[in-house]
């Protein structure tokens, strides 16, 4: 809802599955992805998605209650850009994109 309210298209993915063909069936401008999904977590999530033409490129942010640094590195590993730890604030949601988006 956030991101709705400040304009942004919002595609929605009930798990991690769905959100990968979701990205792969059209364009993004940026993902945000749980690390902690059915079907398919954070991290398989992205590795799937980097393997296709479509996600090359698109800019990948992870939100999570977990902030272990070895996730964190394994995201980036896998083409994450970024990390945030749940609970998260309306305003650093929006700076984020803001900051992913260029």
């Amino acid at each position: 809802m956030t991101l709705q309210e400040a304009g942004y298209d919002v595609v929605e993915a009930v798990d991690g599955q769905d959100g990968l063909n979701k990205a792969l069936a059209q364009p993004m401008d940026a993902i945000i992805t749980d690390q902690n999904m059915p079907n398919l977590d954070g991290l398989g999530f992205i590795r799937a998605l980097r393997q296709h033409p479509q996600g090359k490129g698109v800019p990948i942010v992870v939100l999570s209650t977990d902030s272990a640094e070895d996730l964190k590195a394994q995201a980036r590993d896998a083409g994450a850009l970024g990390w945030m730890v749940k609970p998260f604030t309306q305003d650093k949601l929006l700076a984020v994109i803001k900051k992913v988006l260029g």
